[in-house]
């Protein structure tokens, strides 16, 4: 039986379900570093570098990324690479016809990718976490390219420089009376510049950017939240004891 191959078409936009002989391909769980600003400046930065290239962000300002605790002059000098002014939105020099017919399709925006790819087997960032992770040689594919959780690859590994080359290793079992091949690890083919560990931090930190940049008013909102409930809390005992002494003489 051949090996199931499995991979992603994130060029292409398809679903963020991935299957091995029919079972989804479990999502490991993405560090929540939204609140690590050098996290965040990394993750800017590794945006800018690796995606930016093909995937427009066309609803985030350049200005936006301030909040993150860089100052303009940082921003110009090391996130932005063409003529574009510190309020521009952040858009893709790729040419739209050339992406068409590299990739079949314009590579998406991704300014709210992080939202929009959440599902039942995890939330956004998970699966870009996984997703960024489980990319793997494949000679049968036009650019080489597939991946654990996205089947039939439309965009190569766009950090395969830092992760360098892996190949999966499968155990064939037998389910149902059918002999089927399930995905046990990895082995490296070739090594990258960055060490496993090294490029799990690095991606992390790229999911951070990319759920940062599908809501940037997140954790004020969440701390607003807090103090919110704080106010209700102190007004509830307030008014229940206001309540009481009003009503203590009538019976």
């Amino acid at each position: 039986m051949k090996k199931i191959l499995l991979g992603f078409m994130l060029a292409l936009g398809l679903s963020g379900m991935a299957h091995a002989a029919g079972v989804a391909f479990p999502l490991d769980k993405a560090p929540n570093r939204t609140n690590d600003m050098a996290a965040l400046q990394n993750g800017a930065k590794l945006f800018v570098n690796y995606c930016l290239n093909c995937h427009s962000a066309s609803f985030m300002r350049f200005n936006r990324l301030l909040d993150t605790g860089l100052t303009d002059k940082q921003v110009m000098d090391n996130l932005v690479f063409t003529t574009d002014r510190i309020g521009d939105t952040m858009v893709a020099a790729i040419n739209p016809n050339q992406a068409k017919d590299w990739f079949g399709k314009n590579p998406p925006d991704l300014t709210l990718v992080a939202r929009s790819r959440a599902s039942g087997a995890g939330s956004g960032p998970d699966y870009l976490f996984t997703l960024l992770r489980t990319y793997y040689r494949d000679s049968t594919t036009p650019n080489g390219w597939n991946n654990l959780v996205y089947p039939n690859i439309g965009m190569p590994n766009p950090l395969w420089e830092l992760q360098g080359e892996r190949v999966p290793v499968f155990d064939k079992v037998v389910s149902h009376g059918q002999e089927i091949e399930v995905f046990r690890g990895w082995e490296t083919a070739k090594q990258g510049t960055m060490s496993q560990a090294e490029y799990d931090r690095n991606v992390g930190d790229l999911v951070a950017f990319l759920q940062w940049m599908a809501e940037p008013g997140q954790n004020t909102r969440i701390r607003l939240g807090v103090w919110v409930m704080l106010f209700l809390s102190v007004f509830t005992l307030v008014a229940w004891r206001l309540n009481a002494a009003y009503w203590k003489d009538i019976k």
